[in-house]
């Protein structure tokens, strides 16, 4: 989906700054493409970028927890169990200023149940100004899956729904919605 709204925006003249980790998708022809392989590295790309941009739109599935050890080296199969102790990785979201920030943030909501409910909840905890949730629970939409469905909810208690439909149409309704709502901002402050 992140691939599909990069190309959406550029395709809508837009400047992008993709920040991905390992992907079987080429880049958008166009995008200024940051690779990266951990949480901590998209956390700090975030923090580097954001300050530059009008919009940030967080669609990432980062992990929420990583090992809190990583061997250098393979670890040797044994007869006895393994475990393997993981902390939070730092939530990027939530990292963001939100006082007087210049720039809209649109959060994404990968949810496997209580889709509205956990969507509306990071919206407001998270300090997004949009959150795009999908149920992906399903194997026809969200991960995985040319298709997807999405509902959007907005701070002012507003939502819309996009029906199923390719990844592409979806992110062009995004790129659409998102331009119209940093448009509807940009006009407030004047």
């Amino acid at each position: 989906m992140g691939y599909a709204i990069a190309e959406a925006a550029l395709e809508a003249g837009h400047d992008v700054v993709l920040i991905s980790g390992p992907v079987n998708v080429d880049p958008p022809r166009g995008a200024r493409v940051i690779s990266i392989l951990t949480s901590d590295e998209i956390y700090d790309a975030v923090h580097q970028h954001v300050r530059d941009c009008d919009v940030l739109v967080m669609c990432a599935a980062v992990a929420d927890y990583k090992p809190q050890n990583v061997s250098a080296t393979k670890i040797k199969k044994r007869d006895a169990s393994l475990s393997v102790e993981l902390v939070p990785t730092r939530d990027i979201l939530s990292s963001l200023q939100n006082k007087d920030r210049q720039f809209l943030v649109i959060g994404f909501a990968a949810e496997t149940n209580d889709v509205e409910a956990n969507a509306r909840n990071k919206l407001q905890t998270k300090h997004c100004d949009i959150i795009v949730a999908n149920d992906v629970s399903s194997a026809h939409s969200g991960m995985e899956s040319d298709q997807n469905e999405v509902t959007i909810f907005f701070r002012n208690g507003e939502t819309k729904k996009i029906s199923r439909a390719p990844k592409k149409n979806i992110a062009r309704e995004l790129v659409k919605i998102f331009s119209n709502t940093r448009e509807k901002r940009l006009t407030k402050k004047m």
